[in-house]
């Protein structure tokens, strides 16, 4: 549980960086080094992956719909059939949350030892 804990703060604040300076795929690759890195079993990692990646990605729409008053989130909304912000918000953070996890779980399946 320390080993999850610790590579989903480091999927977090790598992920922070990485989104700064690179795409939106990067989130996925970094996930996969850190469970390589960690060495993670797939569960873990799958975990890890998964709350690094809603921290990161629903956090980060969470303050930037709330800078701009939900301006922006409710004219996307309306482009996806009348999406409120909040659930704009909630989708965006599951996004990175899938994307982490199964870039995390790619890199725990790496090793080869993939017992759980």
């Amino acid at each position: 549980m320390q080993k999850t804990l610790s590579a989903t703060i480091a999927i977090l604040v790598g992920g922070a960086v990485g989104q700064a300076l690179l795409a939106w795929w990067s989130l996925p690759v970094l996930a996969a080094l850190i469970a390589l890195i960690f060495r993670l079993r797939p569960r873990p990692a799958l975990l890890g992956g998964f709350l690094g990646g809603l921290l990161l990605w629903g956090g980060y729409a969470a303050i930037l719909n709330v800078q701009n008053d939900g301006i922006l989130s409710a004219r996307i909304g309306e482009l996806f059939g009348g999406l409120g912000g909040p659930l704009l918000v909630l989708v965006t953070g599951l996004f990175g949350a899938i994307f982490a996890a199964l870039g995390a779980w790619t890199g725990s399946l790496t090793r080869g030892d993939s017992g759980s």
